[in-house]
């Protein structure tokens, strides 16, 4: 052993056999606060030739095809393979190539090239296999050519990942669904997002999706934070589909597009250059949404994304339609502003105005949200009991009511380290406060499991540990029976 391993060593040792006296502000490294603040590290920013920050997702029929993006350097072109999986490697004997789609994008950190490809004529509730190639600009040298395959030769590719498609959807008939929902990462992705996201996926391996309720990163045009969210979600994202609305943090300025010399304050904050080029989502929402306002149906469970950075009025009719031409079993809500906010100097009355009438009017069953870096959970709350549907402060328009009143639930959560205080209530809570649960400096993941006739909802820490549950019941009407089983907390919360 060197000298210079046994000063590391010992340097080591007399940090970590130290003491932090009682009420001291800092710890050795300088933490003065959970919510760090870190440099965003340039994470896998530089595009090669190989494909990277594969991503899977849906872009129509969820039990007949899926759809994969993915970027590299530059290249005339991109391709994929497809093939049913097997257990041994001859499945490539019989893969099927398919023509990706190539786009250039702009970034701060220089321009790359992302492709998409979506495969069709899948069969349902198949496990397959596929690879995505970029075109090499980079030729290989003479000696690697003559050692590999021409299609190796040509264009540089990923490894074979797996996925597995829906099953087809029959009507009034749900088949088991599994998915995590999350609130928003947005700061220190990397360092403290990367666990809570891989302790899911450990928790649900089998999962059938991910939904991410907006503010996936903190500047929405900064790409060394999309290689942090790459990083932190490694290649759970390129096998389980990835479903996500905007927050306000994906509208950002376009500092690239305005050009040198244009001052922050002259331009304005759009949806992020990338968003349609990294997600591809149905193009079913309204004219212009840009695959941020979107429907899809899984194995019986209707998932609607709203972009609540926008007019709600905007989305108002294309939303009503979506709710009463639905075949579904299930239908679950997500937008980023929560209907009822958790923390403090937060409230969207013109989304209760707007879009809460909707929801009961059609029996939504669950609305999953973000933005407010709090925990908060609801009963069904039914507006036929509400008190007003308008209000300046963020007093609930509706009451707790009887669990079988079959109003939508309603949820916010967290993901990332970012912590906002809660809202404090008055005394007379039971006609004012909407949350049945609430937490503060809490990472959360929500696991949910929707089988024919049963919703089971947990939220767990980011060690896993169980916070919160319920369950709702559905009879053969399409009424729901809601049962509260939070778990009893070790340490009280106080709202």
């Amino acid at each position: 052993m060197s000298k210079y391993s046994m000063i590391c060593i010992l340097t080591l040792t007399a940090f970590c056999g130290s003491s932090i006296a009682q009420g001291e502000e800092a710890t050795q490294f300088g933490h003065k606060r959970a919510y760090e603040g870190m440099v965003v590290e340039p994470t896998l920013p530089v595009a090669t030739d190989v494909p990277d920050r594969i991503l899977a997702s849906w872009k129509s029929d969820t039990a007949t095809s899926f759809s994969v993006t993915w970027r590299s350097r530059a290249g005339a072109d991109a391709v994929a393979e497809v093939a049913v999986a097997e257990g041994g490697p001859e499945f490539v004997l019989g893969a099927e190539l398919c023509k990706g789609e190539t786009s250039e994008l702009k970034t701060n950190l220089g321009t790359v090239h992302m492709h998409a490809v979506t495969f069709t004529d899948l069969e349902p509730d198949t496990l397959y296999v596929y690879r995505v190639g970029s075109r090499r600009t980079v030729t290989l040298s003479e000696k690697d050519q003559s050692s590999v395959e021409p299609a190796t030769a040509d264009y540089a590719w990923s490894e074979w990942i797996h996925f597995r498609t829906a099953c087809k959807s029959k009507g009034n008939v749900s088949e088991p669904v599994r998915f995590v929902y999350v609130g928003d990462a947005q700061n220190d992705v990397k360092s403290h997002w990367s666990r809570l996201i891989r302790e899911s996926f450990r928790d649900a391996p089998r999962m059938t999706f991910m939904l991410h309720a907006g503010d996936l990163v903190n500047r929405g045009n900064n790409d060394q934070e999309w290689g942090e969210w790459f990083h932190g979600g490694s290649w759970i994202f390129s096998s389980v589909p990835q479903l996500a609305i905007p927050g306000n943090h994906e509208y950002d300025r376009d500092r690239i597009a305005a050009g040198a010399g244009v001052v922050d304050a002259d331009i304005p904050k759009t949806l992020s250059r990338r968003w349609a080029q990294r997600f591809e989502f149905p193009e079913n929402g309204p004219e212009g949404s840009e695959e941020n306002i979107f429907y899809v149906d899984v194995q019986g469970v209707r998932i609607i994304g709203l972009d609540s950075n926008r007019e709600p009025d905007t989305q108002t009719e294309w939303l009503e339609g979506v709710l009463k031409n639905n075949p579904n079993r299930w239908t679950i809500l997500t937008h980023h502003h929560p209907i009822y906010s958790s923390s403090v100097r937060r409230d969207n009355p013109e989304l209760r105005k707007t879009w809460q009438k909707l929801y009961q009017k059609y029996h939504v069953d669950l609305v999953l949200q973000g933005h407010d870096h709090s925990y908060g959970r609801t009963g069904p709350i039914d507006l036929q009991l509400s008190h007003k549907l308008k209000t300046e402060e963020n007093i609930a328009t509706g009451l707790r009511v009887a669990d079988q009143s079959g109003g939508p639930v309603y949820v916010v959560s967290v993901s990332g380290p970012k912590m906002y205080d809660l809202k404090q209530y008055p005394e007379e809570t039971v006609k004012s406060n909407p949350f049945r649960k609430r937490a503060k400096d809490t990472q959360l993941y929500q696991v949910i499991t929707i089988e024919q006739d049963r919703l089971v909802y947990q939220a767990k820490t980011a060690t896993g540990e169980l916070y919160d549950q319920f369950t709702i019941n559905k009879d053969k009407a399409g009424k729901n029976l809601f049962e509260d089983q939070a778990p009893s907390a070790k340490v009280t919360q106080k709202d």
